[in-house]
């Protein structure tokens, strides 16, 4: 059932990713420029309003808390999250986005993955190395949140406070910021004409 669950939940974020042209890299690399930022805006609304909800949750017991599971923060996820982003602003692909754009026709798109999974067991085969140098060791308590989930076993650094209230403040901020952020930061120059808007399905057309 677990597994049936995935694949449909699976499905229905590959679905939305498509749709908002988020497997389409031009619209990354766009995005990180700062010259079109739908793109970003989703995202962080999409934060914001998943924040709210999970705690939300949490507090009216819809959610059972001895289901979170928290990642502890160490070195290597700072380091790990860098060359994420810096392979997401060469590539246009993210680890999810990747696989949709494949779905979505891009051959482009199978580079990646491949890259990806090679790089992935070039990790493997130096785990031993990355483990011994400290790089994976916790850092700032290791499993911590920033607002109290309930559980225990993960400290939260406003302990003091409500968490479903600093959820709330955090989330609401986001999704307020997200919807004041400019569409296009940054206008034409003189001579320039705006780009046309992207329908989602671009990324089916430009498979070279």
């Amino acid at each position: 059932m677990q597994i049936f669950l995935a694949i449909v939940l699976g499905t229905l974020f590959g679905f939305v990713l498509h749709r908002i042209a988020a497997a389409n890299p031009q619209v990354i690399i766009d995005m990180l420029r700062l010259k079109d930022l739908r793109l970003m805006k989703t995202i962080i609304f999409a934060i914001g309003l998943a924040s709210c909800g999970l705690f939300l949750g949490l507090v009216t017991g819809l959610i059972d808390v001895t289901h979170l599971s928290v990642k502890a923060s160490y070195t290597g996820v700072i380091l790990g999250g860098g060359l994420l982003g810096l392979g997401w602003a060469i590539s246009g692909f993210c680890p999810g986005t990747g696989v949709v754009a494949a779905g979505a026709g891009r051959k482009d798109a199978w580079y990646f993955i491949v890259g990806g999974l090679l790089g992935a067991f070039a990790y493997m085969l130096t785990f031993p190395w990355f483990e011994a140098s400290g790089l994976l060791n916790p850092i700032a308590g290791g499993k911590v949140t920033v607002a109290a989930t309930g559980n225990d076993a993960y400290p939260a650094l406003l302990g003091g406070l409500p968490g479903w209230l600093v959820a709330l403040a955090i989330g609401t901020a986001l999704m307020v910021i997200a919807w004041k952020l400019p569409v296009h930061p940054q206008r034409p120059q003189r001579g320039e004409t705006a780009a046309p808007p992207r329908h989602p399905t671009d990324a089916v057309h430009h498979t070279g």
